[in-house]
């Protein structure tokens, strides 16, 4: 049980560290509003990680690995959600950094749960990944995928939080020049457009 416990770990830090669409995420919301915003985004995509652990564990999960149309359905969800993300974030390029706005980011918490609850591949992951490090013989299935899960998705959220530490900095510069603050909206927002035609039309492997 000792050995299987650390090659997950092994496993999981390696896929934790490895960019990817819940990395670019995050980097992409800390160089629109600072570390603030990152952590924020981070902090959501760690409890919509949780949700997905809690599903895959209880069996709801499997529902969309045996179905096209829910997988398709939820896919599709989440790549519209993070294109219209984007959007927002290009169509108000030129706006000022207003209380108003610093305000707004309130919201990128529920935003970055509402993100990884509508990644599809997540789950898909989950059910994939997980079951290879759990002993039937050791009891409590459940309780096991559980906490190798949470122990995933506290690793990638430990990677998303150095990327905004990183970023974020640079948000400060965001609200002393207009211009860099609307190259870098403009950036951010294609990036997140970018991301959801991908998770749009990539193909399930």
């Amino acid at each position: 049980m000792t050995s299987r416990f650390t090659i997950f770990l092994g496993a999981a830090l390696v896929l934790a560290i490895t960019p990817g669409p819940g990395i670019f995420y995050v980097l992409a919301r800390s160089l629109r509003g600072g570390r603030k915003e990152g952590v924020l985004s981070a902090a959501g995509t760690f409890l919509g990680g949780l949700v997905h652990v809690a599903a895959a564990a209880f069996g709801l999960s499997a529902i969309l690995a045996a179905s096209a149309i829910a997988f398709e359905t939820v896919r599709y969800a989440g790549a519209a959600y993070l294109i219209y993300l984007g959007y927002r974030m290009t169509r108000s390029r030129h706006e000022e950094m207003n209380p108003g706005e610093e305000e707004a980011s309130g919201n990128t918490f529920s935003q970055g749960v509402l993100t990884e609850v509508l990644n599809p591949k997540t789950a898909l992951f989950f059910l994939s990944f997980i079951p290879q490090f759990v002993s039937i013989q050791q009891g409590h299935v459940a309780g096991q995928f559980l906490l190798l899960g949470a122990i995933s998705v506290t690793l990638n959220t430990c990677a998303d939080l150095v990327v905004a530490c990183f970023a974020g900095p640079l948000g400060s510069r965001l609200k002393r020049s207009a211009k860099l603050r609307s190259r870098q909206r403009a950036g951010s927002g294609a990036a997140m457009i970018g991301l959801g035609v991908y998770v749009a039309t990539a193909r399930n492997s």
